[in-house]
């Protein structure tokens, strides 16, 4: 039987994505959101959902409508704030006690994806050692300097937008849409990847940023 990973809609890719599940989402900056997935996420309602996002509160990505719709009980991010005056809804559930927030350098959130992926439990790191961030987190001195222990972060499922892809899964990237997505997808039990459109051909693998093997399904973004 011919590999295909082509689904018909984000509602199919997304249909055992169960309560308590633990979701990587790329985006950084203006890029690389995958909201149609998240838009179908949302719809699908699983519950206690942990999101792990570079930004919970980016104004191009649809990450609030999980937290306003009380689907998420903790966020992992690296930025946490708001853009406006006013206190965004997430900010506004962390203030109340209502979501749970683990707050990581960015180099760091990302090496903890990155050591998920690897099978590498915990690493040690001088990033943000010595600062409210390493609060009840182990510390030791190396060669005179401390560090604070990181544990990895695994995930069941990782949306991840993407510009093209084959029927095998293969994927490439356009500009900035090549943040998260590579480092999220081996970290994770099931990728779904969002894409613009999807090749007839295989593509030439000098061109592939990640490898199908990763990937589980592909979804085609309507026009």
């Amino acid at each position: 039987m011919a590999i295909d990973k082509r689904v018909g809609s984000a509602a199919e890719a997304l249909a055992d994505v169960g309560d308590g599940a633990i979701v990587f989402i790329t985006g950084f900056g203006g890029a690389g959101f995958p909201n149609l997935l998240i838009r179908a996420l949302r719809d699908r309602a699983p519950k206690d959902l942990t999101l792990v996002v570079n930004s919970a509160t980016h104004r191009y990505s649809l990450t609030h409508e999980l937290i306003e719709a009380g689907l998420v009980r903790k966020v992992i991010c690296s930025a946490a704030r708001g853009h406006g005056k006013e206190l965004s809804p997430f900010e506004q559930l962390w203030k109340a006690g209502k979501i749970e927030l683990v707050c990581l350098p960015q180099g760091t959130f990302t090496e903890c994806i990155r050591a998920g992926g690897a099978g590498i439990p915990a690493f040690y790191t001088a990033v943000g050692c010595g600062t409210e961030l390493a609060r009840g987190k182990e510390v030791r001195s190396f060669e005179g300097r401390d560090y604070v222990l990181e544990r990895a972060i695994t995930g069941d499922v990782a949306l991840v937008r993407a510009d093209t892809a084959d029927r095998y899964g293969n994927l490439t990237f356009r500009y900035a849409q090549l943040n998260f997505g590579p480092v999220m997808a081996t970290a994770a039990k099931l990728v779904v990847a969002e894409v613009r459109a999807v090749t007839s051909e295989p593509i030439p693998p000098e061109r592939v940023q990640l490898p199908g093997t990763f990937v589980d399904r592909v979804v085609t973004v309507p026009a």
